[in-house]
């Protein structure tokens, strides 16, 4: 099977004056394409730390990662911007959409950056939103959406580009129950439909249960 992401011997250590916190420490993991993987553990455990690594938002002390073939240590800042770009989906426990754009123009804007023209734009877009479940929700900015809404604007933005992996950091934090099952729903069915791999970092048992592989940090290695 194709490994989408190559990890080996990461390490990071961040430092704050004359403290040093040791984030990550050897970690060593293959993922293969279509997979659902939940990185779980206590908080300081590294998951988030792991997460931007991989998505390239951060450079590891030591060790290597490795994402469709590409060796980050290789590439310049802009080769990692165009392979987060074209390759690489987010979504932030924050959301981080765009207040002044509606959800439409949210999720178009990604493949405004891309160069895709206006046309394939808006089918695109109103395509994911249908398939998140926000057909009549097309022109409402964030701040008339509720938390869950805004989130699957975020799930559909990192989606409608076609990356090859998807990275979701604590997707489900700020939903309820009811709404993160809903969302997760979502993704799965995505990724059984578009084999898109997803990475979450989560705390969230439910989020772990629906994973069909689960790696537990401790102190900034692999536990299991």
């Amino acid at each position: 099977m194709e490994t989408i992401v190559h990890c080996r011997n990461l390490g990071k250590t961040y430092r704050q004056g004359d403290i040093s916190v040791k984030a990550l420490n050897g970690i060593n993991f293959d993922i293969v394409k279509g997979e659902f993987v939940a990185l779980a553990g206590p908080s300081g455990s590294g998951k988030t730390t792991l997460l931007n690594l991989i998505g390239g938002l951060d450079r590891p002390d030591a060790g290597e990662v490795v994402v469709n073939g590409r060796s980050f240590h290789d590439l310049s800042a802009s080769q990692l911007a165009e392979l987060r770009l074209n390759h690489i989906g987010f979504v932030f426990q924050a959301y981080n959409l765009i207040p002044v754009l509606s959800a439409r123009e949210n999720v178009e804007y990604v493949m405004l950056l891309q160069g895709v023209d206006a046309a394939e734009r808006r089918e695109r877009s109103r395509a994911i939103l249908d398939e998140v479940g926000l057909e009549n929700k097309y022109d409402r900015r964030p701040a008339e959406l509720s938390g869950g809404q805004q989130q699957r604007v975020a799930v559909a933005r990192a989606i409608v580009s076609n990356p090859s992996l998807v990275l979701a950091d604590e997707p489900t934090a700020n939903l309820d129950s009811k709404t993160g099952e809903g969302l997760l729903k979502i993704m799965r069915e995505m990724n059984a439909k578009k084999e898109v791999t997803f990475i979450f970092s989560t705390h969230d048992k439910m989020v772990m249960d629906y994973a069909r592989r689960l790696v537990v940090l401790q102190d900034g290695k692999i536990a299991s």
